[in-house]
């Protein structure tokens, strides 16, 4: 009993300043990039948001719905929004202009998320793919500790 009481302890403290990275990068089934942004909105706002790459110094805006920004006109990408919050840009046609290293960034409000990736750490939008390359995928192994140890 005390073995467990500890161990609960010790993951509440871990789990409780816990965060994802809210912006997940993938490649769908028909070679389209898929980047969703999981910020939450702001209540009583107009929400808006802006998606875009960087790789060295340069950062090229990809989809927007900001007032007097535009985007590159080379890209062709749809953006919907995510229930309960968020927003999913699907961009066709880009393993030619993409960059070897990649930030991709958005932005929901003013808030911004970002994430490195190099081309070739891109993975498939499966959710096991997904799932292993989530940044808080640590948290379901300290769950697996927590049950092993229950047992």
């Amino acid at each position: 009993m005390l073995k467990s009481l500890f161990v609960y302890g010790l993951l509440g403290v871990l789990l409780i300043p816990a965060k994802c990275n809210p912006i997940v990068v993938c490649i769908e089934d028909d070679d389209d990039l898929r980047v969703d942004c999981l910020i939450k909105s702001k209540p009583n706002k107009i929400n808006t948001y802006e998606f875009s790459w960087s790789s060295g110094t340069k950062e090229i805006l990809i989809n927007t719905n900001v007032s007097g920004s535009s985007a590159d006109s080379q890209f062709k990408s749809t953006v919907e929004e995510l229930q309960p919050h968020g927003y999913r840009m699907t961009l066709s046609h880009f393993k030619e202009k993409i960059p070897l290293n990649t930030t991709y960034m958005c932005k929901v409000t003013g808030e911004i998320a970002r994430i490195k990736m190099e081309k070739a750490q891109l993975a498939p939008c499966s959710a096991v793919s997904l799932f292993l390359k989530s940044s808080c995928s640590w948290i379901i192994c300290l769950l697996l500790t927590l049950h092993q140890t229950h047992s």
